[in-house]
This record gives C-alpha cells, structure tokens and sequence, in this order.
C-alpha cells in the first residue's frame, strides 16, 4: 500500500479504529469433542481419526464431558453468566477439510455470556493504562481439519487429524481501540488459558489463534463503520500490525470517498498488508438449526460447583496476593505470576524459607536465569524441589555460606546433584564462610600491614581503596570470610 497525503498524522488524528477479537483456544483434551480419536498435534497426517471424524454414514457423535468442563472453567475465570441448559448446532458452511460438511458449533445459546478480562497496557503516549475489555460470549465448538498446499499449482492436499478437535471461541464486543489494546488482551488470555490448564496457548502451533474485526469511524461518532474481518495471524505480534495496517488502509479509502466492504481479509506477515479473501457472510448464510444428533447439556449444581472447586488460582488473584499479603512490587509480582508453574514454585520456596521477599529474589534470579538458558525447562521442573532450594537459602541467610558462592557455585552443583545435601556439599568444597572475628582480625592485620601506604591513602580520604582491603583478606582466607564481618573489622581498625 503506497502512502499518500491523506495519511498525514492530522487526518489520521481525526479517526479511531474499534477492533473487536475472535479468539479461538484449541481444548487440551486427551481426545476430541465428538469421537475417541486422540487430540495430539504433531502426529502423521491422517493418523487421529476415526469413521466419527470421517463422517461415515450411520455414525453419532458423542460429547466429550471434559471438554464442556474446560468451557465452564474459561467463564468463571472471565466471569461469564454460564449457560446451564444449553444445545449445539449445525453450523452449514462448505468446509472442504471437515468431512460432515457442517460445523458443529453453538449459535443462540453460547456456554458462557457475558464476563470480562483485565488488561494493563502501554499506549502510544507511554502511558499506563488499565481496562476491563468486555467479552460478549464464549462458545464451543469443533475444529476444521488442515488444507496443505504442497508446493502443488493445483492440488490441495487434505490432513483431518485436527478435525473435531475441542475449541472455545471467545467473542469480545468491539471496544478494544488499538494495537497496544489488542495485543495486551490477547496476552492475558494466554497466560489465563494456561493458567487454568485448558490450553497450551501456543500460536504456532494453532492451538490459539485470533481473526480481528476492524472499523474506523470520526472520533465522537457513535454509529459503528463497516467490519472488516482478518484471518490468517499467528503471532500477537502480527495481530497489532494487522490493526495498523488495517486502519490506515481504511482511513485512506474514507478519506479518498472509496466504499469499503464488509468482507474476510488475509494477513501476510511478510509484507504486513492484508488482501481481499471474499466477501463476508452474513447469518443467513449459515443456515443454523440445532443438532438433531446430540442431546441438550444440562450442567447441575453439583456439576458447577465440582468445576468451581477444581479451579486453580488466577494470575490476577495472586497478583493481589504477592503484593499485598507478601509485600512484592508489583513489576516482581508481574513477573512471577506470568506463568504458573513461576508462581506457584514461588510460593512454596517462600513458605519453606518464611520469607517472601527473599524467595522472590531467589525465583527472580537464579531459578529465572536457569529457565531461561534451558528452553525447555519449567519450573515444576526445576531439578531442585522448593524445599531443597530453600535449604541453600537458609545456609546464607544464617551467614554460613555467601551469597556469590551460593548462586555461582553450589547451586550449579546441586542442579547436577539434586539428592546432595546443601550443607554436606557446601562443606566438602571449602565454601562454608568464617565468621569467627578473632580468627579474622589475625587475617585483617597481616592485610592492612603490608598494605600500610594504602592505609594512610585511605586515612587522607581515599575511602574507595576499602574493596582492595575486604578482597585481599578474601583472598588470604581463601574465599571462606565473612564478608560482613571482615568490613566491620575494618572500619573498626581503619577509623
């Protein structure tokens, strides 16, 4: 798209785009919505599937409880009202890669309605901004399998393991009104996914992906401009480009007297412009009616509150809770509570250590760092349990090993060796620190001895030389000196 006058920042100024998201979650059930066949990606081509999925004649689909479940747990967690008698429908759309030729969905009654989800973001000023974005409703629904274009001119090859997969699809109402909104929401709804266990969240793979609905309008105006949907994005990143390049291609049109239509775009992340797909449906051409073939879902008290119970705590409950309860900043609280398994390894090393603020620093330093240099690991993972770590803390808290040599030392050793005990370890290897001041003073007048033309610089105001008095005695006692004790020996004989 070529830039012309009309783009100038005073008539881009005179415009705001709504964007409304569609946000589809792939449910991490062991099997699929409707038939046994195994939910795994990854595997051979046309290897999970079964005459369900195939759509042989005379066979039924059944519905996966868990997958109504994982529903469920999504709406509490946005606070959604849940639809307590619900029923599925037939969705008629030609989809070349599912083999029924309809789409099992949910039309007028969505499993959860209503709800909203937290985002704080920075807009394009830098500030911090907070809001609620407010989802419209969330309903379940079968996937498509994949259609793969091997190179072929003409051939389309067909791959129906993803077919009948579990997914939830989350309709928000069009507030959201920018890039920086958007992506920050589509963040949340990662870290929420994983951390109520329903979704891997991972866009490459598919298992979360987004179509935006886009309008511009003249600021003030309240009456919506003509939605124009865009598929194919695969990355939050390419999701606030696609808003970018959307509203200045829509902006231009306006402004140029140009029609814009309502229809499904293409995003390409290598150029970042979108291009037309097709004109967008309306309803009608859906042609819904409910599902003769399923019985209506009923989910009971019982049900609902078993859902409740097995809920596990959201990212933004412990947020409230690292910050007030354990008194974490809120950049340290953010941090750790990005992911779950971060948060809850947190909270265990600071109940084992009974103190939050050291186990945070902990978490936050090397516990992160190792996480980080190894792309695999997590932190349930972490070769050393809460418990152990904790043990390693506890030998610097009490003075008995330094923190440098702890973190730089003995940890690395204890992540190759997790059944070694901290202390045992620490003192086969000579890194137990000495705080007896009368075996130090002893080191500490040896130093300050043949050091004497120092010591009278330092006498004259050159106080910096203090650090080349602590390192020597460092090094004379081999590592093992207290550090805090050799600088209050210090500053008692040097005045």
């Amino acid at each position: 798209m070529t830039e012309t006058l009309t783009l100038s920042p005073e008539v881009l100024a005179k415009y705001e785009i709504v964007i409304g998201l569609e946000v589809h979650c792939q449910l991490q059930t062991h099997t699929k919505i409707f038939a046994s066949d195994a939910n795994q990606f990854g595997s051979e081509p046309n290897t999970n599937i079964s005459v369900i999925t195939l759509a042989h004649p005379g066979t039924l689909p059944k519905l996966n409880k868990k997958a109504v479940e994982y529903a469920v747990r999504m709406g509490l967690a946005c606070g959604c009202s849940i639809t307590r008698n619900t029923i599925f429908d037939r969705k008629n759309y030609f989809y070349p890669d599912l083999p029924k030729g309809y789409q099992l969905s949910q039309d007028k009654f969505p499993i959860c309605v209503g709800g909203q989800i937290p985002v704080t973001f920075k807009d394009k000023s830098g500030k911090t901004v907070e809001k609620a974005v407010q989802i419209h409703h969330i309903h379940l629904e079968e996937d498509a399998g994949k259609s793969v274009h091997d190179g072929a001119l003409t051939d389309t090859l067909l791959d129906y393991n993803r077919a009948g997969t579990p997914l939830i699809e989350m309709v928000t109402d069009p507030c959201l009104g920018s890039a920086e909104e958007a992506g920050a929401f589509l963040t949340a709804v990662r870290q929420l996914v994983r951390f109520i266990d329903i979704c891997d969240g991972n866009m490459e793979e598919g298992s979360l992906r987004c179509d935006l609905n886009v309008s511009v309008r003249l600021k003030g105006a309240q009456t919506l401009g003509t939605k124009v949907e865009v598929k194919n994005m695969n990355s939050i990143r390419n999701v606030m480009k696609a808003v970018e390049t959307e509203f200045r291609r829509q902006v231009e049109m306006v402004e140029n007297g140009e029609t814009i239509l309502q229809e499904t775009r293409m995003f390409d992340p290598e150029t970042g412009e979108t291009s037309g797909m097709r004109v967008k449906e309306t309803m009608n051409d859906y042609r819904y009616f409910p599902e003769p073939d399923l019985a209506p879902v009923f989910i009971s008290d019982e049900w609902m509150a078993k859902i409740r119970d097995e809920m596990p705590p959201l990212p933004r409950q412990l947020f409230e809770k690292f910050t007030t309860k354990y008194g974490l900043s809120a950049g340290h609280a953010t941090t750790l509570t990005d992911t779950k398994d971060v948060a809850l390894y947190f909270e265990q090393l600071g109940a084992a250590t009974g103190n939050y603020q050291v186990a945070a620093n902990w978490v936050l330093g090397p516990v992160k760092t190792y996480l980080n240099e190894n792309a695999e690991a997590t932190a349930d993972r972490f070769p050393l349990s809460p418990a152990q770590l904790a043990e390693v803390i506890k030998l610097v808290e009490s003075n008995q090993v330094s923190h440098t040599t702890a973190s730089q030392k003995l940890l690395p050793l204890l992540l190759e060796n997790p059944t070694q005990n901290p202390l045992e370890a620490a003192q086969q290897n000579n890194w137990l620190q000495n705080s007896n001041a009368v075996a130090l003073e002893g080191i500490v007048d040896e130093v300050l001895s043949a050091m004497a033309d120092k010591v009278q610089e330092f006498k004259k105001g050159k106080k910096g030389l203090m650090g080349l008095f602590v390192g020597e005695v460092m090094k004379k006692s081999k590592g093992s000196a207290d550090p805090k004790v050799v600088n209050q020996l210090l500053g008692k004989k040097l005045g």
